[in-house]
């Protein structure tokens, strides 16, 4: 550029200024409004509802405990029953404990849409506290190895972590046993969901939140008492067809629901095939439940103990 170029422009003019000032105006012609230091009403007006929105969309409903899990969690198997409530908006009430165990407490808690008719859950929640420890857990987690070794060690050692994680696999076994065998047909409630150390499971009771008596609290006639042996081998047999053991089967993990035996506690479910003492497993479910059953006056004739275990293991898979 020549040097009379930048003589020519004059530096104190002040056009971009201008252009700038003009640029601020509208249409009209008018300076477009200044915002002062204050908040006008109206925009204050505006701030507040939105405050009061975000703090009502978050705020439970009167009664609620929290809302539903289901978004973070592990679901149940399909076909998913029509009563299970999957609206993330949903909230879950507690309506106390239904059970206390050694490993873990059963409340009933209560799932639904504000406003709406709401479903009856079973809320199952281990502990991993060391005072209460699972008994002979080292026999049921035979074969459920973790695949990292420090995992392994925690366990091994219970520590704080171990025990957790010790909780969490038992929370995993039950769910997974409990999907797997409601797939097939067997008689046990439908495992809506896990999260972490926490199962919601179908309810088993009367509307009101009566839960259905466990075997060990009925006093059966003779003929009841037959019929509830038969369904009880029933699902044993079905169980042994898997593979599997309950466990620690007793009067006292059979409920009965309007005259249907169902089969609960399925943590420790037992892979009779992998675990060294499989086939002990499955004589003691066979041998627990026929004590119960001969206590109440039902005989050998019919229960036939020694022919049901024979018959189980090869069942199962076992020579």
């Amino acid at each position: 550029m020549r040097q009379h170029d930048f003589e020519d422009f004059d530096l104190s003019d002040d056009q971009p200024t201008r252009q700038a000032r003009s640029q601020r105006r509208g249409r009209s012609g008018e300076p477009e409004p200044t915002r002062g230091g204050r908040l006008t009403e109206a925009e204050r007006v505006r701030l507040t509802k939105l405050r009061d929105d975000a703090y009502t969309e978050n705020r439970l409903p009167d009664g609620a405990d929290r809302w539903s899990t289901w978004d973070d969690a592990e679901h149940g198997p399909l076909p998913r029953p029509d009563w299970v409530v999957t609206e993330l908006a949903a909230v879950d009430t507690d309506l106390g404990v239904l059970k206390t165990g050694k490993e873990a407490d059963v409340h009933l808690l209560r799932r639904g849409l504000p406003g709406t008719p709401a479903t009856l859950l079973a809320a199952k929640r281990y502990r991993s506290d060391e005072h209460k420890l699972f008994h002979r857990d080292a026999g049921y987690l035979e074969g459920r190895r973790m695949r990292r070794s420090r995992e392994n060690r925690a366990m091994a050692h219970r520590s704080a972590f171990g025990r957790n994680l010790i909780a969490e696999q038992w929370a995993v076994a039950e769910f997974a046993a409990l999907s797997r065998l409601w797939t097939l047909g067997a008689p046990v409630p439908y495992p809506v969901q896990r999260e972490g150390t926490e199962l919601l499971l179908e309810f088993l009771g009367e509307d009101d939140g009566t839960a259905a008596p466990r075997l060990a609290q009925l006093r059966p006639d003779p003929d009841e008492l037959t019929d509830l042996w038969f369904q009880a081998t029933a699902a044993l047999e079905l169980l042994a067809s898997e593979g599997l053991a309950h466990g620690d089967l007793s009067a006292y993990n059979l409920l009965v629901h309007r005259g249907r035996v169902v089969v609960i506690d399925l943590p420790q479910v037992v892979d009779v095939v992998a675990n060294p003492g499989g086939v002990e497993f499955l004589a003691r479910d066979v041998r627990n439940l026929a004590g119960w059953f001969h206590g109440r006056g039902l005989g050998e004739q019919v229960t036939r103990t020694e022919e049901l275990l024979v018959e189980l293991v090869p069942a199962a898979g076992l020579t």
